[in-house]
């Protein structure tokens, strides 16, 4: 599958007072490479949301931890989708620094719901073929 990224700078706010990044941020990064993937594909998830009627909850998220990224690194976020989604979606995605050194691994699974009835839903079939293609 292909892989999107995005990279960004360490910012003050997401550090301790060692100058590490605090775990919890490495979810944030996450996310943002998964926003961006959506964006890359042309369909920014707002956009996802409005056209399909589906919102895109997460599931589950795991995150291995390997190496701190500290204040004045810049990360590297990366999102790639494991396989065509169908009633869900996993995503595979890491978060490395400037120097190649990977910071956090994980996998992110997210389900489909109606955004009326907030009831599951399966990935709607343009977006399944969106990423089919991405094979």
């Amino acid at each position: 599958m292909k892989v999107f990224s995005t990279s960004f700078p360490v910012r003050y706010y997401e550090t301790d007072q060692m100058g590490i990044v605090h775990h919890s941020n490495y979810i944030r990064f996450f996310e943002n490479a998964r926003s961006q993937m959506m964006v890359d594909l042309g369909c920014p998830i707002e956009e996802f949301e409005k056209q399909f009627g589906v919102l895109i909850p997460i599931v589950s998220v795991e995150c291995r931890y390997r190496h701190p990224a500290r204040m004045g690194d810049v990360l590297t976020a990366t999102a790639s989708v494991v396989k065509s989604p169908m009633a869900k979606m996993e995503v595979a995605q890491t978060v490395v620094n400037q120097r190649g050194e990977v910071c956090a691994e994980g996998l992110v699974v997210l389900g489909f719901i109606d955004s009326k009835t907030f009831r599951p839903v399966r990935c709607p079939e343009v977006i399944v073929q969106m990423f089919e293609k991405l094979q």
